[in-house]
């Protein structure tokens, strides 16, 4: 079979050793390397020739392969990840068009479509996110003290300092009217509030508006702060400060021009917009968006994550905004992840109470370890960009590519 001559040529050239049900072995790895036991080649070599993209992460979630015992999942991916771009020999991506999936018009985010696009996620339920986050209920990555070993640092106060980070840079403090695109479970808001801030926040989750309305109020800054079910493209108002942590994942790229320049809309002048974003490389951007990946189909419907360079573009073309400062911490997203995967994996008889299968953990699983070892390998990034008005018109400039806005 021609898929199990790629598959083994792949394997060759990555430092782990993936062992078949016959007990053959493959792989570029030595007698340390991590191990891929392979359970049911014939099932797991079909799903990758109907569609490579997709074709590995069905695979796990049916059990065709699994991380032998010993090994880290996350560890096992990550070596994929870092020679992602060099696995494939060139004359097989050109097949690429022909195999790949197309993303389904259902996945658009128009005003409709995007609330069903967050609801497919964050209202799966909120005691299966209580079951691996941090107290705070945090769902982005933290942001660890680099000069004290990562063993020895909580979870909880790596999220806090992260958020504080974030509001520092936005400038909030006392009597700030601050917009949140994206309230998650309602922290930022309340650490927004405790600064003195008015705080207006916006989700298209229930699941996470009832939660989040209930820690405000039992915080006792429901006069502070007002969270709303909304569409970022709804809200009117000017806001001194605008946050948004992880949220222009979700927009989707036909739709970083309306994101984008409703920030611009509503900013005060004077003011700030703060965004935590997860960032690839432009040219994997380019390469991949618009194909159909096992993330937009089982875990982020909509979702794009979009390169630096594509911000810059948005942002010279349809606003007045230009990127004034750039934090990035990918390493700690790889920590993070790691540590909601091992939660996860320690609270599942939680999750299962929930009423969710044995697919769905497979599938969570798969979907932490694989974003870890995004992260890890550097083939994604995380940053706290900072945006902040030009003299510029909207359009008047260049973009970083040297072409008009």
């Amino acid at each position: 079979m021609i898929t199990r001559l790629i598959v083994d040529r792949i394997l060759d050239r990555v430092p782990v050793r993936a062992v078949y049900p016959d007990g053959t072995v493959r792989g570029g790895g030595g007698p340390d390397a991590p191990v891929l036991r392979i359970i049911r080649p014939g099932s797991m070599f079909e799903r990758l020739a109907h569609n490579p993209k997709i074709g590995l992460g069905e695979a796990y979630m049916a059990g065709d392969w699994a991380a032998a015992d010993g090994t880290d999942l996350g560890e096992l991916l990550t070596p994929f990840a870092a020679q992602l771009t060099r696995l494939l020999p060139q004359w097989l991506l050109r097949f690429r068009r022909v195999v790949e999936e197309r993303i389904p018009a259902r996945q658009r985010n128009t005003v409709t479509g995007a609330r069903d696009n967050i609801s497919a996620h964050y209202d799966l339920s909120n005691a299966l996110f209580a079951a691996f986050l941090d107290p705070g209920m945090t769902y982005s990555s933290a942001l660890f003290d680099h000069d004290v070993p990562l063993s020895g640092q909580d979870l909880e106060e790596a999220q806090t300092r992260k958020v504080e980070r974030i509001l520092d840079q936005a400038g909030v403090g006392p009597g700030s009217h601050v917009l949140e695109i994206g309230i998650g479970w309602g922290t930022l808001a309340i650490a927004a509030a405790h600064r003195g801030a008015h705080v207006t926040g916006i989700t298209l989750s229930t699941e996470q508006l009832q939660l989040a309305r209930r820690r405000v109020d039992d915080a006792g800054l429901a006069d502070q702060v007002d969270l709303r079910l909304q569409d970022y493209r709804a809200v009117t108002g000017s806001y001194d400060a605008i946050v948004s942590v992880e949220m222009v994942e979700a927009v989707g790229e036909e739709y970083w021009p309306d994101y984008f320049r409703t920030l611009d809309e509503l900013l005060a002048p004077g003011g700030s917009i703060a965004i935590q974003a997860i960032l690839m490389d432009h040219d994997r951007m380019c390469a991949t968006r618009k194909s159909y990946g096992w993330i937009q189909k089982y875990i982020f419907p909509g979702g794009l994550i979009p390169s630096r360079t594509a911000i810059d573009e948005a942002l010279a073309r349809y606003t007045t905004l230009g990127v004034a400062g750039d934090h990035r911490f990918g390493p700690d997203y790889a920590e993070t992840l790691r540590r909601w995967r091992r939660q996860f994996a320690a609270n599942w008889p939680v999750v299962r109470a929930q009423g969710f299968d044995e697919t769905f953990r497979r599938t969570w699983e798969y979907y932490l370890a694989y974003s870890e070892a995004g992260f890890a390998s550097g083939y994604l990034d995380v940053g706290q960009l900072l945006l902040r008005r030009s003299d510029r018109r909207p359009g008047s400039g260049r973009t970083p590519d040297g072409r008009s806005g």
